[in-house]
């Protein structure tokens, strides 16, 4: 299956730093004006330069690193960017910035008009050159050790990249800000970031005061995959008002045993709606007694299937399956 594929706002630099750099930046143009003669008679660079290398190593020791370590140059808004990741995708379509987007890959469908964006391939291990001819300004990676690669021969070709591995509602919540601000416009990245952080809270409140019924959420059957908690789909359970009996191994979907399943005995087994309920389709799953009394619930892959902007939704339907007769207000 796809990938169920960070950001601080904005702040105001502080009068310490603005004196820092004020200083630097002085004495950083009087190097260049005076020339450093005594230091073996080097060619002198210009003020202007002198005054770029300043910003730039001043912006270095802001730390706004993406999540390869790489430093985030801040002083251009990029107007050319490939997204490769469908959440990425999909929150540049909230930030009303999908003007800039040039290129997706194959597994960015969300919204349905980012259909219309060119499908540049796999968002794991892209190809570059094919990245390369669209010239963009920014390409954004999932961050993960088989795009390395990528993102070294992007940047060798001088175009920047932002590589974020967004599997949490933290993560999302992030790189929601840190595109914001990335894109020029973080008052819209927090405005985006706070509504699904309210969103989730509303239904968390709402089933706070309810019995949360052990489950397992489960992926794929060869072999038996199930939600962990390292994801973001963990997380929505809680929201939801239920207790993952997997939460405890860190991996977003780690392989377990289907007599592990059996042993554990969930209240409630959840699929998604394209993976089918039936006992034919359940295989393995039909010994686990959850789905032997019918206790199943599904739901849309297409809500749950990525840490989004639709992930309050993605809550609220897996409460209302959960909690039959809930009222959210």
């Amino acid at each position: 299956m796809p990938v169920l594929f960070f950001a601080t706002p904005q702040r105001n630099v502080a009068p310490a730093r603005l004196g820092r750099r004020v200083l630097v930046a002085f004495c950083a143009c009087a190097l260049a004006l005076y020339g450093a003669t005594a230091c073996g008679g080097a060619e002198r660079p210009s003020a202007r330069t002198a005054v770029a290398n300043v910003a730039a190593a001043d912006e270095a020791a802001s730390g706004l690193l993406d999540d390869f370590g790489q430093p985030i140059d801040l002083r251009r808004t990029p107007t050319r960017v490939i997204s490769l990741n469908p959440t990425t995708t999909e929150i540049i379509y909230a930030l009303g910035a999908q003007s800039r987007l040039i290129g997706r890959s194959h597994w960015d469908k969300w919204p349905a008009a980012a259909i219309s964006k060119p499908d540049l391939g796999d968002g794991i291990r892209p190809n570059v050159e094919q990245l390369i001819a669209a010239r963009p300004d920014l390409v954004i990676l999932y961050a993960t050790d088989s795009n390395r690669d990528a993102a070294a021969r992007l940047a060798h070709a001088d175009i920047s990249t932002l590589s974020l591995r967004i599997d949490s509602v933290h993560d999302f919540d992030r790189a929601t800000r840190m595109l914001g601000r990335v894109l020029g416009d973080s008052a819209t990245g927090a405005i985006v970031a706070d509504s699904v952080n309210r969103s989730l809270a509303r239904v968390r409140v709402a089933t706070q005061p309810l019995p949360h019924p052990t489950t397992v959420w489960r992926l794929a059957d060869r072999p038996p995959m199930v939600v962990g908690g390292g994801s973001f789909m963990s997380e929505l359970l809680e929201d939801a008002g239920a207790r993952n009996l997997y939460a405890h191994l860190s991996q977003p979907s780690p392989v377990v045993a289907i007599e592990d399943v059996v042993i554990r005995n969930p209240d409630v087994v959840i699929i998604g709606g394209d993976m089918g309920a039936s006992s034919t389709s359940l295989g393995a799953w039909n010994s686990v007694p959850a789905v032997t009394k019918g206790s199943v619930v599904s739901v849309s892959s297409d809500l749950v299937a990525r840490p989004s902007v639709q992930m309050g939704a993605a809550a609220a339907a897996l409460a209302r399956a959960l909690h039959p007769g809930l009222v959210l207000r």
